[in-house]
């Protein structure tokens, strides 16, 4: 991160999915924590988190593949070839939703939205 974020404003998210909620992430965290600012999200909430869309577009392409990927080298090449395929609109659609997610959330207090 700090490579990345040079500048000192990194910032870690997570959405408090079980698997990130784990004893072995909850202390990695909490050894790492003065690297970086950890951001603070309602639990368990994939609807504000556009790159569970992704993750399900990727998995869709990835299923419907014939033949279907048999080690992970052949997973690691399709997933490659699949992402370049996404069509740039649609990621630029999913960006330009996160005002209206956001909006969505504020007005259920932090509660379930339509996303």
């Amino acid at each position: 991160m700090s490579i990345v974020h040079s500048d000192g404003l990194e910032q870690f998210q997570q959405d408090n999915a079980t698997p990130h909620a784990s004893r072995v992430a909850t202390k990695w965290l909490q050894e790492h924590s003065s690297d970086f600012r950890h951001f603070h999200w309602p639990p368990k909430s994939p609807e504000m988190n556009i790159i569970e869309y992704i993750r399900d577009a990727l998995l869709h392409a990835v299923e419907n593949r014939s033949p279907p990927p048999r080690t992970p080298m052949d997973l690691w090449t399709v997933l490659k070839f699949e992402w370049c395929e996404l069509p740039p609109r649609y990621l630029q659609t999913l960006v330009e939703s996160m005002p209206h997610r956001v909006a969505a959330l504020l007005c259920v207090r932090g509660g379930l939205t339509r996303y």
